[in-house]
């Protein structure tokens, strides 16, 4: 049994003054079995079921068109056009005789002449006849401007917004060979350019149950060895020291997978070219931690003076030295 601990085993530190009944502590370690929703949600997982919310999709629209994919995007879009144009177009052919070219009944012109007003092309070999369908075609080039404004304006906040390539390591790892252990996770910046001003932070978050024995999500701060680096180019280790203070101190793998534990870790910092704010990060589950591993080199220098960064090895780790029992310890004494 693997313990996050240095030279003796302590156990998990209770929150002051909340009292402890066998009933309530089955009924918590009950419900926290059940539940494995993950504070972040990864790779468009979802784990987390909303209800009793009033706004949909179209009461925050704008910001779900901009966190949607591409894919749904483009698809959105395309609907919503053909959508506007087929409305026009059966407007078109209830009126008799109203654009001029196009026989009537023939559906399928008429879906061809909306197309021609709302992008306002305008080829000549079609055009309104009477008052009526003047007036509708007045409010379908104004709302094809609307529209054409509107997906230019998305398309472009698409592709400005800020992102930063910060790639994670698939794994946190243990190391046991110095003589406080640590908890290091990797991080690389996969652009050329430099991320200025990076500031790192690395959370515990695990539910907990209160005074009433209720369960509520508790975010306990990782102080790492590093966590400002005025440049970010290449990669760098996030290291925090599992001493005394460290809220992993004593804690073993088994109780933080029963509490639903994660770690968390964020990155945000100045990219050097569009001088944006960037914002990256990761969720790792304990079962994603290696215990007794280190990770890689994979930096080395070459013969002609230059620097080789080998990112074939950035998720690579190798074994390192392993906690020595207690047990062991005493024998050895």
């Amino acid at each position: 049994m693997i313990h996050w601990r240095h030279r003796k085993r302590m156990e998990a530190r209770p929150d002051p003054g909340a009292p402890v009944h066998p009933e309530t502590h089955e009924t918590v370690v009950e419900t926290v079995n059940k539940i494995r929703a993950h504070v972040l949600e990864e790779n468009g997982r979802s784990d987390i079921i909303r209800t009793g919310l009033d706004a949909g999709i179209f009461g925050d629209l704008y910001h779900t068109l901009m966190t949607m994919s591409w894919f749904a995007f483009f698809w959105a879009s395309m609907g919503l056009y053909l959508v506007i144009n087929v409305a026009f177009a059966l407007l078109y052919y209830l009126i008799p005789h109203s654009v001029s070219g196009v026989p009537h009944g023939d559906f399928l012109d008429d879906v061809f002449f909306s197309v021609q007003t709302i992008s306002t092309v305008g080829y000549g070999t079609m055009a309104p006849v009477g008052r009526l369908t003047n007036t509708i075609v007045s409010f379908e080039v104004l709302a094809g401007m609307m529209l054409n404004a509107l997906a230019t304006g998305l398309v472009f906040a698409r592709f400005s917004r800020p992102r930063a390539r910060v790639l994670f390591s698939h794994v946190a790892v243990v190391s046991y060979d110095d003589v406080i252990p640590t908890l290091t996770i990797r991080l690389a910046n996969q652009r050329r350019t430099l991320i200025l001003s990076a500031n790192i932070e690395m959370t515990l978050t695990r539910l907990m149950p209160d005074e009433r024995g209720r369960l509520v999500r508790r975010f306990d701060r990782l102080t790492l060895v590093q966590s400002h680096m005025p440049i970010f180019r290449i990669s760098l280790n996030a290291t925090h020291l599992i001493d005394e203070h460290s809220p992993l101190y004593g804690l073993t793998a088994e109780t933080l997978i029963g509490q639903n534990a994660e770690i968390i870790i964020t990155m945000d910092g100045t990219d050097e070219i569009s001088s944006q704010t960037v914002f990256a990060r990761h969720a790792y589950e304990i079962g994603h931690v290696k215990h007794g591993y280190r990770f890689s080199d994979m930096i080395q220098n070459r013969p002609d003076g230059r620097v080789e960064v080998d990112f074939r090895r950035f998720h690579t780790t190798e074994p390192g030295d392993m906690p020595v029992a207690p047990e062991q310890e005493t024998s050895h004494d």
